[in-house]
């Protein structure tokens, strides 16, 4: 497939419509995106027919041109915000109680009045809430259908803002967040900061907001910090939590309808039972031989110097240390022996 070198909109218009002369696309049908409005992307000529076989990640298509927007390249800098959103998504669903969806880059696609396709883009992630009920039925994400609960756009080398973000919005896209990665990679133009901005849809079309309204509470600096951290923070792990939380407090779910935190939590109940049970044994053998010593002692040498044993034993759970104890009762000839030896011992740290 050749890489176009100019495009001529009108004459590749005009050559789709002699060929396909029953079809229309629905929504927007006048506009036509030019390369200048992908920036970081090469124009290549293919057909509907060709689609299958283009290589590359489709930033947009356009039956009436049959050109398509081929990101230029796709780097670790592009991919590692997605791979992280996808992980924290996992994580928020854990502790919501409920899965959320994740399918990458799977086409979002416009079709005619006739069903064939006009348009198809591609996000870096793409997220339902609530997969169980929405959910894409097809291969493909398709507008007018079920469409995600939340889109994000990695801002490396591309511009989002040049021309995607409206279609996103004509096509009724709820909540769209665009990210502008951390890393330091020379292809990213200068002129743009790392961050992340969440667009809402409105009544009046999207929005700028500081939070997201798909997952209440969780802030656009929090998701900006979080997908570009190489570990989860302590910080991210309380935010992820709170916004898990919140969204199962408001659908009536837990972290125990999740089967793998429910299997987690009942193995670690499990194995504080039997670490319970194993303290408690170990205690009680190491309280039965503390008074039997005590005992030893009063009959050796009397109530005082039992009760001085008994105080200096107390918290002692080494079993050398109460053998050596009561090796001392055993030798000790005499009371004021004893004494030294409590008091040397105690001097020393030990028994």
């Amino acid at each position: 497939m050749p890489e176009l070198q100019t495009l001529d909109a009108d004459d590749r218009r005009a050559d789709y419509v002699a060929r396909y002369p029953r079809t229309s696309p629905l929504v927007q049908p006048d506009h036509v995106y030019v390369k200048a409005d992908f920036p970081g992307c090469r124009a290549v000529q293919v057909s509907r027919e060709e689609l299958a076989d283009l290589e590359g990640r489709i930033e947009y298509w356009d039956a009436r041109t049959e050109i398509a927007m081929v990101a230029e390249e796709v780097t670790v800098y592009h991919e590692r915000p997605s791979r992280r959103l996808a992980q924290l998504a996992e994580i928020i669903g854990q502790s919501r109680g409920s899965p959320i969806l994740c399918v990458g880059t799977a086409d979002l696609l416009l079709r005619d009045e006739f069903g064939a396709k006009a348009r198809i883009m591609q996000a870096d992630e793409t997220l339902y809430l609530h997969p169980r009920t929405d959910r894409p039925t097809g291969s493909s994400m398709v507008v007018g259908e079920t469409l995600p609960d939340v889109v994000l756009e990695v801002d490396h080398s591309t511009d989002v803002y040049r021309g995607k973000i409206e279609l996103y919005e004509s096509w009724g896209f709820g909540e769209v967040w665009v990210e502008v990665p951390e890393d330091d990679n020379p292809l990213r133009p200068r002129r743009k900061a790392s961050g992340l901005r969440i667009q809402v849809r409105t009544p009046s079309g999207f929005e700028e907001r500081a939070e997201s309204a798909a997952f209440p509470s969780w802030t656009a600096e929090e998701i900006h910090a979080a997908i570009n951290e190489f570990e989860l923070s302590s910080e991210t792990v309380a935010a992820v939590w709170r916004v898990g939380r919140l969204l199962g407090e408001r659908e009536g779910t837990a972290p125990d309808d999740s089967p793998f935190l429910r299997e987690a939590r009942q193995r670690s109940r499990e194995e504080g039972r039997l670490e319970g049970l194993q303290e408690g044994r170990l205690e009680g053998l190491l309280e039965g031989r503390r008074a039997a010593i005590r005992e030893l002692a009063t009959r050796r040498f009397g109530e005082r110097a039992a009760e001085r044993l008994e105080a200096r034993l107390a918290a002692e759970r080494r079993p050398a240390a109460l053998d050596r104890a009561c090796v001392a009762v055993l030798e000790c000839a005499t009371e004021e022996a004893f004494l030294a030896w409590l008091a040397e011992s105690a001097q020393e740290g030990g028994s």
